[in-house]
């Protein structure tokens, strides 16, 4: 096949690398070329503008995928794959196959709302029409591709290379995968070990991580590598919860909490269910308002008797205070409400869906609270509040931030430091090298500080966006990668350009706001136009 560099297997890192987002990793063999993930790019403009471009692969040329779990930054881009070309087993575990079958189709619906509100917006401003990265159909097409793998069973996924699941202990239906891949020049198998996303320690509804012990290479996620959390025990978690619900009602106002629609929320409504039914905090509605949650519900509810406390869920997805929305009239009829009342949106980082309408009726209000539940990469609209953000742009209109904004990090499906370091130890000895992936600068840097002693440092690797590997029985050799890279390592998990107009133009209606009279404002204007046209010549 086309790239064959002898041998040896070829690892290529196509995303996750200094980002958390777009998680994708090919491994080519002399016989077979196949995919571990292949996830939408999310943060700033410039990353997210990584999904409309080409694969940095021919989608015809693979073989085979083999599916993590069914988060969109994990498998969000398969039916682009399979719009493309791609028309290859997808290898994944049914409760991930049960997730998809909801949660691609949704991302196909957003990604059509969305372009139909912008090309509405850019014919008004004499801008070119633009296309869904992917649509219905398409997400309909790739569900037919998938295949049911069971944990710990070693299924041959392409010819010469084979593959076990592990629970990651990270999601539903979430797994770690092992690799076996066949050398003509060795007697062993070649093995891999990519960690997907590793759940923590006693996380509600899932149970610890596993995997198998020395391997050749492994390929970690270090999305949490430099911060520790306080032990907190569920109980605990609860409590402080309870303090935050208590102060949103006590302000008499909304509590909008934006969230992954897939196991954070059901593990919100499983607390805020015991909560309230002890009295510890006020009675209220709780809206889910989001299809997709509403639908992963479902499928969670039909695997509880595969997930810890999933009696606890059953309870929680019964009670008469948790109301589902469907219709955009009835997310729309939750903000004419007055008082205490918690709406569950998503998504998770503010970047789309519904969660953006909530998020523009209420943060000018002093008495709404916002509550961030997980990881806001940098760029995104969740992570430019928690970073202060004083006024925002939301689908191109000004708000005012008035709404306390806090993060609730205790619900997070990422396992923190120590418990990535006591992972990566109990899948000693590795015996060639560790690829770092799945994490920002400091996510990247403390992990490699604390995996001292524990792995040579020249034997840890942190790839960059598109990087490739020779992976040999001695150790692994980079590879010259001559192509144009997609996107300049130092753009990646930054700050882009659009941030920074997006903020200038909120800079430019507080200067000019802040005028004394109508001359000033003009004189205000006049000197910006002034520097406009210096900087133009």
């Amino acid at each position: 096949m086309s790239g064959n560099r002898g041998a040896d297997p070829v690892l290529r890192c196509h995303g996750a690398a200094h980002g958390v987002t777009g998680s994708c990793y090919e491994i080519e063999t002399p016989r077979a070329r196949v995919l571990v993930d292949c996830g939408l790019f999310q943060g700033s403009k410039s990353e997210r503008a990584l999904n409309y471009g080409a694969f940095p692969f021919p989608p015809e040329a693979i073989d085979a995928v083999i599916l993590t779990h069914a988060h969109i930054d994990h498998s969000g881009l398969l039916p682009k794959l399979v719009k493309q070309g791609f028309s290859g087993p997808i290898h994944t575990t049914r409760a991930t196959i049960d997730l998809c079958s909801v949660m691609l189709p949704d991302a196909a619906h957003i990604q059509e709302t969305e372009v139909e509100h912008l090309n509405r917006r850019n014919a008004q401003r004499g801008l070119p029409l633009v296309e869904p990265i992917y649509r219905l159909q398409d997400a309909a097409a790739c569900m037919t591709l998938f295949r049911a793998l069971e944990y710990g069973e070693w299924t041959a996924v392409a010819e010469g290379l084979r593959a076990r699941f592990w629970n990651a202990g990270h999601l539903l239906g979430s797994a770690s995968v092992e690799l076996e891949i066949d050398l003509d020049h060795q007697n062993t198998p070649m093995r891999l070990l990519f960690s997907g996303d590793i759940g923590p320690g006693h996380k509600l509804l899932q149970t610890d991580p596993e995997g198998p012990a020395g391997v050749d290479y492994l390929v970690c996620e270090s999305t949490y590598g430099d911060r520790d959390r306080p032990d907190v025990s569920p109980e605990q978690r609860r409590s402080m919860l309870g303090d935050v619900v208590r102060g949103a009602a006590e302000a008499s106002g909304p509590l909008i909490v934006p969230s992954f629609a897939v196991e954070r929320t059901q593990e919100l409504l499983v607390d805020l269910y015991q909560l309230m039914k002890s009295g510890e905090v006020p009675t209220a509605p709780v809206f889910v308002d989001s299809p997709l949650a509403t639908r992963a519900s479902a499928i969670f509810e039909r695997h509880a008797d595969d997930i810890e406390q999933g009696d606890v869920l059953r309870q929680a997805l019964g009670s008469p205070q948790l109301r589902f929305t469907e219709t955009v009239e009835q997310s729309k009829a939750i903000n004419r409400l007055t008082g205490f009342f918690v709406v569950i949106a998503a998504s998770g980082m503010c970047d789309a869906g519904r969660i953006r309408h909530h998020l523009k009726a209420n943060l000018w209000r002093r008495n709404a609270t916002v509550m961030m539940a997980g990881y806001q990469a940098q760029g995104s609209l969740g992570r430019i509040l928690l970073d202060g953000a004083r006024r925002v742009r939301i689908q191109g209109e000004e708000v005012e931030v008035k709404a306390r904004i806090s993060l609730f990090d205790l619900y997070s499906g990422h396992a923190d430091a120590g418990e990535l370091v006591a992972w990566v130890k109990a899948r000693g000895p590795v015996k060639q090298a560790v690829f770092l992936t799945h994490g920002e600068e400091a996510g990247l840097g403390g992990l490699r500080g604390r995996l001292a002693g524990l792995i040579p440092d020249d034997r840890i690797i942190m790839p960059r966006l598109d990087d490739a590997f020779q992976l040999t029985p001695g150790g692994c050799l980079p590879i010259d990668v001559n192509e144009p890279r997609r996107l300049k390592p130092e753009k990646i998990a930054r700050l882009d350009w659009h941030n920074d107009l997006s903020k200038l133009l909120l800079d430019v209606t507080e200067v000019v706001n802040a005028a004394a009279d109508d001359r000033g404002r003009a004189a205000v204007i006049r000197r910006m136009r002034r520097a406009l046209e210096t900087d133009g010549q």
